[in-house]
This record gives C-alpha cells, structure tokens and sequence, in this order.
C-alpha cells in the first residue's frame, strides 16, 4: 500500500503522483483539478477517483489521501483569483502549464518556481535581488500570515538590498518611510517584520508612525535584530563633541539612546536630555552604554587637571560631583595617606595660606576648620588685637596687612570683627591710623553710602573738601 503525505511530496518537489504515467487519461488539468476555476470545486481529486482504477485488480491499491490543509506560506496567491485575474486580461497564454510544467510537456509536472512568477510579473532578477517594493507584489503580511510559526519566520531569507552596511543604518528608515502605504504601513517591510522586531532597537518607537503602523507580533522575534553603533560612533574624538551632536538632532539620538543611557556617564544631566525618551514598555533597550575613561585623561592627568578643569568646569560637572573633587581637595586629617597636600605640609602651611598658592576657601571653611586648628593650638589673633596668631610666617605683616585686606577681606572676617581694626583705624579713639589706602575718593564714597564712614568717624563725617 502506497501512502504519500503532503508534507512529503512538497519536500519531493511533487505532490506524489506520477503525471506522465497518466498523461494519457487526463487529456486536461483541470480533470483532476476542478477547484483552479471553480470556487466551489476541491483543489484536489477525491480519493474514491483513484479507486477506479487502483482497486487491487485492475491496478494495484493505493491509498492516496488530499491534503488536509494548504501548506504554511505568506503567499498572497491563490489559483482561483489568479486564473479570475488571467481571465479579466484576455491573455490565452497564460495556463497551468505556464507555472507547472517541465519544458513543453504538459503532464511533466513540478511545483511552481518563483523565477517563473517574477517572470510573469516583470522583474527581471532574481528572488532576493528585486526591489523592496515588489514583495507586496506576491506576499501579504507577517500579521496576516497567521499559519507561520515562529521557526518558519526563522527561516526567511535576507533580501540582498538588506546586505549593505548602510541599510542598517538610516537607509532602512529612509526607505520605510518612502514605501509607507495607506495607514502609513511599509509593506514591503510588513513582509517580514512586526512591530516587535523594530521596537528592539528603536527606542522611540511609540513616537514613530511607521513603526506604530505595523501590527505587534512576537514572531518577528525569531530573528533578533543587532543595534550596532553608526559610523559616526567610531570617531575618537566622538566622545568628547557628541553633546554637539546631540544639539543639532536629538531626534537621532533618541532612536537609540533613553535618558537612562546619557545617566550612565552624566551624573548632572543636561537639560537637552530630557528630549530623550524614558525606557519602559514598548521600547527596546536601545544602546547599552559604558562609562569609560575619556582619552585625553591620561594616566598622569590627575596631576595636571587642575587648569582644564579651572578653564572648562561645565565639562567636568558631566561626569563628577563636588564630593569626588572633595576626596582629594580636603582630605579626613586622621587620614595618615597624604592626600591633596603634599606629606609635611602642615608645618609650612602659613606660608602657602598667605602666598596664595592655592584658594583654600575652596575646600575649608576658614571661619570653622581653621580658627578651631589654631585656638587649639593656641595660635589665634584672639589673645590681643594685634596679636601675630596666623601670620607667624611673615614677621612684619602688622606692617603690610592693610592690602592684605584690600585683597582678601573674606579671609580676614574669619577671624576679626570690625572692633578689632577700629583699635587703631578710628577717629573717634584708638591710634587714629588712616585706613584710607591711594586714590580714595571719599566724595564717592560719601554720596553712594554714608553709613560705611559713621563706623569710624561717628556723626562727624569729615566733608571731603576738608584736609
């Protein structure tokens, strides 16, 4: 008994039946295969036909069974609407033959070849190398193509236009864009993809409306999609000017990239982040980003990011914070590590404090972290108005300290009150110093604001015309 199933014959490249055996006893197709032309006919011949003949005596039995069900395809063809549309042409050329058979010989039967259909239709090149905008031509759509299962998709091949290393890029989108249809839907791209598939990439793709015009299926998940870098991405120096490229398109940026990407690196966002969509459901991951450490932080840049950092601090507040410049820049004294200063430094400390090599008001607070030090120490201005207290280091700078004050004000406040220059510079009592340095305009003053001379000089502000 011979039994050949769909599934084999298709594999077989034929349905199991030998044709030219029969050649003479079907003088037509459609003997066989009514349903081409008529809708309400069967496709197949049934069953009971074939007994006529095979029934063990004449011919030996078979036993031949019509497919249950037409193969998985996304095939939009069928032979009915095919042969209605061949009709409505008037082309007489056009029959079964044209598709099945071998040659001239109408009963050497094969299933159909796509080259015959691209032929028919006009496109002249191969399967995989026709036009994006033809596969509508022949296909319907991977939502409509409910039969498929997941390995089927797995299968599909890779049309060659999809080869090119630009495509992955902006040209696929380019080209969604331009082949978008009624509803804003690519077909050419519905092919074969879902909204699943674009969305693994796509960050943005609740804001795209050729990606949200495609229907969401998980099978076009069968094949994940890689998110490599553009080109652009490659450039050494991208890295460093990328924030300008974010500012002339952030859209672009956006088909990648979420806010949760651009925090990776920048613990202070800029604002221009915000353009960035934030990553949650129907979004892809998009890029994953990591930290790295820039080129030009070489492996000595520790010891010379003092200017760069002094010159361009907005570049720095990208990726650190005030606590990290802290770590260094005011150490834990218990900390036996030396950290900012040099080991020793404590001892000539005065000399760097008055010689200003550096700001430190920028990591102490002089009015707490130095005036505690030095009360305890027993070194501090309070013990008499002119007492030497921080200025050890400089022997004579009850002489010179009047600029020092002009200077710096702030570093003397944290230590002096007003009561303690009025000693010596007032007019009402004291030494009646003059604390006016070159050049004061004491008209200017007077006029702008009086109250500053009555610490001094009481109710009796002097007129400036006066000696």
């Amino acid at each position: 008994m011979l039994m050949v199933t769909y599934q084999q014959a298709t594999a077989q490249g034929s349905d199991g039946f030998d044709h030219w055996q029969h050649r003479k006893l079907f003088p037509s197709c459609t003997s066989c295969h009514a349903g081409v032309y008529q809708t309400e006919q069967p496709l197949w011949p049934r069953a009971s036909g074939c007994a006529t003949c095979h029934d063990g005596k004449i011919e030996r039995a078979v036993d031949w069974r019509a497919p249950s069900q037409l193969p998985r395809t996304n095939l939009k063809f069928t032979h009915q609407r095919h042969a209605e549309a061949v009709r409505a042409k008037g082309d007489s050329s056009v029959s079964c033959g044209s598709c099945h058979s071998v040659g001239r010989d109408r009963m050497r039967v094969r299933l159909a070849v796509v080259e015959r259909c691209l032929d028919c239709h006009g496109i002249r090149t191969a399967h995989l190398a026709a036009p994006d905008t033809a596969c509508a031509s022949c296909h319907v759509t991977l939502a409509r193509a409910s039969r498929l299962t997941r390995d089927d998709v797995s299968r599909f091949p890779v049309p060659e236009s999809h080869q090119s290393p630009e495509f992955a890029g902006a040209e696929h989108g380019r080209e969604a864009r331009a082949t978008a249809g009624t509803g804003g839907i690519s077909a050419a791209c519905a092919t074969c993809h879902a909204r699943d598939f674009c969305s693994e990439c796509h960050v943005n793709a609740p804001e795209v409306p050729v990606i949200q015009a495609l229907a969401p299926d998980p099978r076009s998940l069968a094949r994940r999609p890689e998110l490599k870098a553009p080109p652009s991405h490659a450039d050494p120096a991208f890295l460093t000017h990328h924030g300008s490229a974010m500012r002339k398109s952030a859209a672009a940026c956006a088909t990648c990239h979420t806010q949760e990407s651009c925090l990776t690196c920048h613990i202070g966002p800029p604002a221009r982040v915000q353009a960035l969509p934030v990553s949650g459901p129907g979004r892809g991951r998009g890029a994953v980003v990591q930290r790295e450490r820039p080129a030009s932080h070489g492996a000595d840049f520790s010891e010379i990011h003092g200017p760069p950092a002094n010159a361009r601090p907005a570049s720095c507040n990208g990726c650190h914070v005030r606590p990290q410049c802290l770590d260094c820049h005011r150490p834990n004294p218990a900390d036996p590590t030396p950290g900012y200063h040099p080991a020793g430094f404590l001892s000539r400390h005065p000399a760097a404090a008055y010689s200003r090599e550096t700001s430190c008001g920028d990591c102490h607070n002089t009015g707490q972290f130095c005036a505690d030090c030095h009360v305890k120490a027993g070194v501090t201005a309070a013990r008499a108005p002119l007492g030497r207290g921080y200025h050890d280091a400089k022997q004579f700078f009850l002489l010179g300290h009047g600029q020092a004050a002009r200077q710096n004000l702030e570093s003397c406040v944290a230590c002096h009150a007003e009561r303690d220059c009025l000693t010596c510079h007032s007019a009402l009592g004291g030494r009646r110093f003059n604390p006016h340095g070159p050049g004061f305009d004491p008209a200017t003053l007077q006029r702008k604001n009086s109250q500053v001379c009555t610490a001094c000089h009481g109710a009796a502000i002097p007129s400036p015309a006066a000696p």
